[in-house]
C-alpha cells in the first residue's frame, strides 16, 4: 500500500486505495487547510510534491482549471483532487489562517497569481550617478520629471530585448532576462544593456545637461543565476518580483562601477557563457559585502564581430 511523508509534520502515512491525498490527512488528522471542504474550488489545499511525482494521478478537470489560472507548476497539486499511486513526499504550503488570506482563491474571490518558482535569468541593475546631489539642486517636478524620463526610455529599451523591469529603487531600476537558451538569452541582456547606455548618451545626458545644468551617467551590472520569480503582495496591490542571492549579487555587481570608475560590468557566471562574443576592456578582481574571497568582473567594451 503507497505511503505519503507529510512535510513540515515529518509523518509518514498509508494512504488507502481511491483515496485523495486530502481524505488521507483527514482520516491521520495531519492538518491540510481546506476552505472549500474538498471540492476543487480554491487552491488552500495545494502542497508541493517533493518525491514521487510520478507516483500521483493527472489533474481533474477542476484542477486542471485552478492550475492555470495560477500559473502552477508541475509539482504544486490540490490534494483534494489528486491521489497517489506509490510512495510520495508532499510539503503542505498553506499552514495557518495567515496563508488562507494569501493564497486563497474561492471562485469569485481573489485575484489569481503565480507561486514562486525558480528560474535561470539574467538580472540587470542600473543606477543613476550621484543622482541624490542632482535632485538636492532641482526643484522637485524636475527631478521627478528627469526621473520618469529615464525609466521611460530604459522600459523601452529593456522590453525591446525581451526583459521586465521588476522593481525600481529611488534612481535605480532591476530588470531581469528569463533563461530557456542561456547564450541567446545572456547577449540579449549584454545588447540591451549596451543600448541603455547608449540611449542615456544620445538622448538624456545632452537633454539634461541642456536644461538643468547637470551630468548625467549610469552605471550597470549583469548577473546570470537562479532566482525566485513570482507574485508579493497583498491582494490588489500583488506585481511580480525576483528575489535571491542572485538579485543581491547582481546589486553588489552594479555597485562595484562606482569604486571602478566603469559603467558596465559583468559577473563571472555571464562571462563564461559568452566571452567569445564580447570585448573586455579589464579584468577586476574584487571582495563583494556579504561574499567570501575575491570574485571577478568584468569591463565590457562592446561585442565582438
Amino acid at each position: 500500500m503507497p505511503s505519503i511523508t507529510f512535510t513540515p509534520d515529518n509523518r509518514r502515512e498509508r494512504t488507502e486505495p481511491e483515496e485523495t491525498i486530502l481524505e488521507t490527512a483527514q482520516r491521520t488528522k495531519v492538518p491540510l487547510i481546506h476552505v472549500c471542504m474538498g471540492n476543487g474550488r480554491c487552491s488552500t489545499c495545494r502542497i508541493q510534491v517533493v518525491e514521487g511525482l510520478a507516483n500521483i494521478t493527472p489533474r481533474t478537470e477542476q484542477e486542471q482549471d485552478i492550475a492555470e489560472r495560477m500559473k502552477f507548476t508541475e509539482d504544486i497539486r490540490l490534494s483534494c483532487q489528486t491521489k497517489a499511486c506509490g510512495d510520495v513526499k508532499i510539503r503542505r504550503l498553506v499552514l495557518d489562517p495567515d496563508d488562507v488570506e494569501v493564497t486563497s482563491l474561492i471562485l469569485g474571490g481573489a485575484v489569481p497569481g503565480q507561486v514562486g518558482t525558480e528560474k535561470e535569468v539574467v538580472i540587470l541593475m542600473a543606477d543613476i550617478r550621484n543622482f541624490t546631489a542632482m535632485a538636492d539642486f532641482l526643484l522637485p517636478y524636475d527631478a521627478m520629471h528627469i526621473l520618469n524620463r529615464y525609466f521611460y526610455l530604459m522600459s523601452e529599451v529593456i522590453s525591446r530585448y525581451g526583459g521586465q523591469i521588476d522593481n525600481y529603487m529611488g534612481d535605480g531600476l532591476v530588470a531581469f532576462f528569463e533563461v530557456t537558451d542561456r547564450k541567446k538569452d545572456i547577449l540579449k541582456a549584454i545588447r540591451a544593456a549596451f543600448e541603455m547606455l547608449d540611449v542615456v548618451k544620445k538622448r538624456i545626458r545632452s537633454y539634461v545637461k541642456e536644461h538643468f545644468g547637470r551630468e548625467f551617467r549610469i552605471g550597470i551590472g549583469l548577473h546570470y543565476g537562479l532566482a525566485i520569480c513570482g507574485l508579493i503582495g497583498a491582494r490588489e496591490n500583488k506585481r511580480h518580483a525576483i528575489i535571491g542571492d542572485s538579485v543581491n549579487f547582481a546589486s553588489r555587481v552594479e555597485s562595484v562601477n562606482k569604486e571602478l570608475g566603469t559603467q558596465f560590468l559583468i559577473s563571472e557566471d555571464v562571462y563564461s557563457r559568452i566571452y567569445r562574443n564580447i570585448k573586455v576592456r579589464r579584468i577586476h578582481s574584487i571582495r563583494i559585502k556579504g561574499k567570501r574571497g575575491l570574485h571577478t568582473v568584468y569591463e565590457v567594451s562592446g561585442l565582438a564581430k
